[in-house]
């Protein structure tokens, strides 16, 4: 009999494989999805153990779990929940999700979505290192040190004192051509569209939802779905991209069109509007503007 636990990730794993296959997301990462279950369905110990004794470098010597799996299994022994399960399938709360995390209530979980619009455990981490955590009303250096403390055994990284993240991801320009794509595709109906659970009361299918691969980068997009967004009308404007690749570098922004300064009316990173700045000038230089 298979331990419990691996039954339930196995099952997580096999969902997140039809899911994606249904999105039209690349074949590599649906067959990953599905390996990895496999693998774990032929364990005789429990993954939770695993984690535990070794750390996410037992789950990793696991046949088909690469990092990004890993991480994904940790995440679901942490908290029984997988966010990026959640996300695809429309019934992510990240507010909910970080009231997981020792230290976080419901007003404060709220605050933190909100304000630096992320909704990972992942993201949360990287915010806690970056300053952006810092940010948020009511978190000072004292509670920002037991967060990343919390979040590096939640997420099985213990012992880090750095930046879990680091500073790199995919070039603004990329972002930039992301996001294009995503509205153009969204715009011409091609793609697929799944029901967001939150500020979604007729529970219809509105938001279009991009996989698609890029430089070594796999992509996912999607309008922003928060109560800010809707407060603001800009459902059809914020851009939410998510990102990762085979080494587990990961991470998300946010694409709006800015609406002051020298870039008004352009699509921006935000947070990087220096960057696209640049972007933009070199590509009226070299005519691809």
């Amino acid at each position: 009999m298979y331990p419990p636990f691996n039954t339930v990730v196995a099952m997580k794993l096999q969902q997140m494989s039809d899911l994606l296959e249904q999105q039209g997301a690349n074949p590599f990462r649906v067959s990953a999805y599905r390996r990895a279950g496999l693998t774990l369905l032929g364990l005789q110990r429990d993954v939770s153990a695993i984690l535990e004794q070794q750390g996410l470098k037992g789950l990793v010597a696991l046949p088909g779990v690469g990092k990004g799996i890993a991480t994904a299994i940790a995440e679901i022994v942490a908290t029984g929940r997988w966010a990026q399960l959640d996300r695809l399938r429309g019934t992510l709360d990240p507010a909910h999700l970080f009231q997981t995390v020792p230290g976080i209530g419901p007003s404060l979980a709220q605050r933190i979505h909100e304000e630096l619009h992320i909704d990972t455990l992942e993201a949360l981490e990287s915010a806690a290192y970056d300053g952006r955590l810092s940010r948020v009303r009511g978190i000072g250096q004292r509670r920002i040190s037991m967060l990343q403390a919390s979040l590096a055994a939640m997420l099985g990284r213990a012992g880090r004192a750095t930046d879990p993240v680091g500073d790199g991801g995919p070039d603004v320009s990329l972002l930039l051509r992301i996001d294009r794509l995503y509205l153009e595709q969204a715009a011409a109906g091609e793609l697929p569209l799944i029901a967001p659970r939150r500020f979604n009361p007729e529970g219809s299918a509105w938001l279009p939802i991009l996989h698609t691969d890029r430089e070594g980068w796999h992509f996912t997009a999607m309008f922003s779905n928060t109560a800010r967004a809707h407060q603001l009308k800009r459902t059809r404007d914020w851009v939410v991209i998510y990102y990762y690749d085979e080494h587990h570098q990961e991470g998300q922004v946010t694409l709006v069109t800015e609406t002051h300064g020298p870039l008004i009316g352009r699509r921006v990173v935000r947070g990087r509007e220096q960057a696209c700045r640049q972007s933009y000038l070199e590509a009226a230089q070299t005519g691809k503007a």
